[in-house]
């Protein structure tokens, strides 16, 4: 599975607009144009690894909750993420992750 570097810039324009920041800002602190700015927020472009970090650092995130869209800091993140799988699952599918679930627990013991 590649990156979704559409995903990435929205991502990266959701977190700057929460900060109250323009794309000239951001545009100023990482030295480039704000049309290159809007390429990356678009997805048109894709970011290297060292701008993603600097850009990451800017807004105060890590570079994977840009790429993956979870904040994988937060100690509920994997609650979060698992509550997320159940919203897409039938009745069917839930029975058997809570089967699995138990199972895992019930080995750790």
């Amino acid at each position: 599975m590649g990156v979704d570097y559409r995903l990435l810039g929205q991502r990266m324009k959701q977190k700057r607009r929460q900060l109250g920041r323009t794309q000239d800002n951001l545009a100023e602190a990482l030295g480039v144009s704000v049309g290159y700015v809007s390429q990356l927020e678009r997805g048109v472009t894709k970011i290297n690894l060292d701008t993603l970090a600097a850009v990451a650092g800017w807004l105060g995130c890590g570079i994977g909750e840009l790429v993956t869209g979870v904040d994988s800091a937060r100690p509920d993140y994997l609650t979060e993420e698992i509550a997320a799988l159940c919203r897409r699952m039938d009745d069917r599918q839930k029975r058997l992750l809570l089967a699995i679930g138990a199972d895992i627990l019930k080995n750790a013991e």
